[in-house]
């Protein structure tokens, strides 16, 4: 390594370790993509770690604006709670969506279970709070109740895969599932003489899209793993030790 080189390294070593951040070269305005800023644990991610780790930023923003657009069409939902307004309810609903604690009412419940109570007709509470905590909670579980992605994590495919079509199921019962009187228990998506609102289907399509991708990354990484040993015995390649 050329003098040049090393200090280069010390250099970008001592920024990152001193907190100072290097921007993402892809804009983060709307409708572009958006990686994130650099950080120290990046050191200790692979380039897959980074890509699952983004996909699940990407799955809680999703959450966030379902939330969002269910409680402004649900306006009786989020006074259950107690909340004095709109404002308050969403905070305390992203709240639960990254600290991982469930609705008062759904203590000692998680993942598809608070999504099975949520869509019960009998159930009182924010039925829209425990919906999406519910879905929040059940892919995150699916990641080993990690949001954030490293090089001793192991992931298991099929896990992530039944998430994506626990999803499905979700997405579906909400669309369809309705009251003794013939009531959906929640609004969503819209399509009328006056108006189209499919937004919803959309937030749902992309959680399941990149949870798929995921589940497909990681069975092919393995398999990546297997291919590479083979053709390093193929060729007579000796396996680096350091």
């Amino acid at each position: 390594m050329t003098g040049v080189h090393a200090t280069a390294i010390v250099l970008v070593l001592a920024a990152a370790l001193s907190g100072c951040t290097f921007s993402n070269s892809a804009s983060t305005s709307r409708g572009t993509p958006h990686g994130e800023e650099m950080s120290v644990d990046q050191f200790a991610q692979t380039d897959f770690d980074r890509t699952v780790t983004i996909a699940m930023r990407d799955n809680q923003t999703s959450l966030q604006k379902l939330l969002e657009k269910l409680h402004k069409r649900n306006p009786a939902e989020w006074k259950k709670s107690g909340a004095p307004d709109l404002a308050t309810a969403l905070k305390a609903g992203r709240s639960a969506i990254f600290t991982g604690r469930a609705p008062k009412q759904l203590e000692g419940l998680g993942d598809i279970r608070i999504l099975s109570v949520s869509l019960d007709p009998a159930y009182q509470g924010d039925r829209v709070a425990a919906f999406v905590f519910g879905l929040a909670d059940m892919i995150i579980q699916a990641h080993n109740g990690k949001t954030r992605f490293y090089v001793s994590d192991q992931l298991n495919a099929q896990h992530i895969y039944n998430a994506a079509r626990n999803v499905e199921i979700a997405a579906w019962l909400l669309a369809s599932r309705r009251d003794a009187a013939g009531k959906l228990l929640l609004l969503s998506n819209e399509i009328s003489d006056t108006q189209s609102n499919l937004s919803f289907e959309r937030e749902f399509g992309q959680l399941i899209g990149r949870l798929d991708l995921v589940a497909n990354l990681l069975d092919e990484n393995l398999r990546r793993i297997g291919i590479n040993y083979m053709q390093s015995l193929l060729f007579f390649n000796f396996l680096p030790v350091r």
